[in-house]
């Protein structure tokens, strides 16, 4: 099964953070990667730009809304995310718990919802095979 693993922490933080000290950071995320990848059980990863660059859009009345900034303000950020292919939800919450970030931050493990499944689902209910 697909897990998420979204990243959480304070964007602020990294802020006052030494370049040496990021870099031994930075080390630490690349080995806690590489392990993932060893394993066979990571898909993708992504970070993120900090929540100042982006832009939410909501519709009301027919209207399109855009704020710059965050949906809302919130002591953690998302951060960026990595999408792991693990055997149930006890290896993925081993992932997390192995994830550098989770030591001042928080790991999100959230299973993915299959599209290409609910299109079938959809298709077969059309056809009569499904009804229920």
């Amino acid at each position: 099964m697909k897990y998420y693993l979204l990243m959480y922490a304070d964007e602020k933080g990294g802020a006052a953070v030494s370049k040496a000290d990021m870099d031994v950071w930075l080390g630490k995320i690349n080995a806690w990667k590489d392990a993932m990848e060893k394993a066979g059980v990571l898909l993708k990863g992504e970070g993120l730009h900090p929540t100042a660059a982006a832009t939410t859009v909501r519709v009301r009345e027919g209207k399109t809304v855009t704020t710059h900034g965050p949906f809302a303000e919130t002591k953690e950020q998302l951060g960026g995310f990595y999408l792991i292919e693990c055997k149930n939800l006890d290896e993925a919450i081993d992932w997390a718990a192995k994830a550098p970030g989770a030591l001042f931050g928080s790991v999100e493990v959230r299973p993915t919802w299959d599209m290409d499944l609910m299109s079938a689902t959809k298709a077969l209910r059309e056809s009569g095979v499904w009804k229920s």
